[in-house]
């Protein structure tokens, strides 16, 4: 679990290291002389490493090379990532796959029968259990009436804590779609998140070997299949990222064309204190309720109703490291450790949107809802008039972090 949070924090370095808009060019002007430049004399160019490694025969090591360092830690996190997977492979006993099996075999008559039967799985990660008291599982699939026959989109699976609970009560009746990436695109965010998506679906044919991959050319291409295909999508902790990108509002867009009519938007993510900066508090992985229900709302979408199953009063929210200090993460190392862990997972704002049905006109033509005298997403040009500014940078792409 350890290594897995060391990966995360290496590829949100990536990320954010790779968009940046700073350029760094070999054709910057050196520092004159300017003593030289008094008498009229020309200015002497410093030698070059390369020069200096060929008069002197010593190896000079490159300086402050951004894409080095980037490619090094994108080297070092698929390594690690390489060697989780193995780990977890390598527990999948033929006992732990029959098991999956049977889960996936079932057609599940609720969810509630069909999660009792699922937490209680080994296929699930040794540690994954241990969230259930904090994530409330069950109790939210019900919430959001996530069904056994519904097809479901997952956003963002990361480490597969959701994706191996949605997989088994999915796959007899319903279907689970993700979305795939290239892992050997040249962008290395993109190469890493892509990796991810395969390794956890190779993790096990068994579990997810029914789970649909949607590709996707980039990060921030937020397709998740045909128009009006999917009953519900699942976006959960991860609202902060999309703010950071900036990219909210053309995933809201995206969603909005994706679900079905009456469609279930479902949203958990860490709340920050109302009134709050969101382009401050999303650094730190929290986004305040009120602007979040507002942004979503104007996409087009409705709030049917809201939840405290995954509050968390505990919660102070003023972290140096941000939610990432609490558990799972525990980003603070062994520091005030003990604290972090009497307080449990964050602060959680659990909401159900949905995806107004089409109004009828006079003749019983299907005419769009316009909410609140929104102009329908599936009407509005991406990247145009209302799109959120919260982001540093449009369209960049930051690595999602839990």
């Amino acid at each position: 679990m350890r290594t897995q949070i060391l990966v995360t924090a290496a590829a949100m370095a990536l990320a954010i290291s790779c968009n940046r808009s700073v350029s760094y060019s070999s054709s910057s002007t050196p520092p004159t002389d300017a003593s030289a430049q008094g008498e009229g004399k020309p200015i002497p160019k410093p030698e070059s490493e390369q020069a200096q490694a060929a008069n002197t025969g010593k190896v000079v090591e490159p300086k402050n090379d951004p894409k080095a360092a980037q490619r090094k830690e994108f080297e070092k996190a698929m390594q690690e990532l390489e060697a989780e997977h193995a780990k977890e492979v390598a527990r999948w006993t033929p006992e732990i796959k029959e098991a999956a099996a049977k889960l996936t075999a079932r057609k599940w008559r609720s969810t509630q029968v069909a999660m009792k039967a699922i937490l209680a799985s080994p296929h699930r990660q040794p540690k994954s259990a241990a969230r259930d008291q904090y994530r409330h599982p069950t109790e939210t699939l019900g919430f959001f009436g996530i069904k056994p026959n519904m097809t479901v989109f997952e956003f963002s699976p990361g480490g597969g804590w959701w994706t191996e609970l949605l997989a088994p009560l999915l796959a007899a009746s319903g279907k689970l779609r993700v979305a795939s990436f290239d892992s050997k695109s040249d962008d290395l965010t993109t190469a890493y998140f892509g990796r991810v998506v395969e390794l956890l679906i190779a993790r096990s044919g068994e579990l997810f070997g029914k789970v649909e991959v949607v590709p996707n050319a980039t990060l921030d291409a937020y397709d998740m299949g045909p128009a009006e295909s999917v009953d519900a999508i699942m976006v959960m902790r991860m609202t902060h990222n999309l703010v950071q990108s900036g990219g909210l509002d053309k995933f809201l867009v995206k969603a909005h064309e994706t679900l079905k009519p009456g469609g279930v938007l479902a949203i958990e993510q860490h709340r920050a204190p109302e009134g709050a900066d969101v382009k401050e508090t999303s650094k730190r992985g929290y986004v305040p309720e009120a602007w979040l229900i507002q942004t979503v709302e104007a996409a087009g979408f409705k709030l049917e109703k809201k939840s405290e199953i995954n509050a968390n009063a505990k919660d102070t929210k003023d972290y140096k490291e941000g939610v990432w200090a609490l558990p799972p993460t525990l980003a603070a190392g062994e520091t005030d450790k003990a604290k972090f862990e009497a307080i449990g997972e964050s602060d959680r704002m659990t909401l159900k949107f949905i995806k107004p049905k089409a109004k009828k006109t006079a003749t019983g033509a299907g005419a769009a809802t316009d909410v609140k005298g929104l102009t329908p997403p599936s009407r509005r040009q991406e990247g145009g008039a209302g799109k959120s500014a919260v982001g540093a940078e449009a369209g960049k792409v930051v690595a999602p972090t839990k």
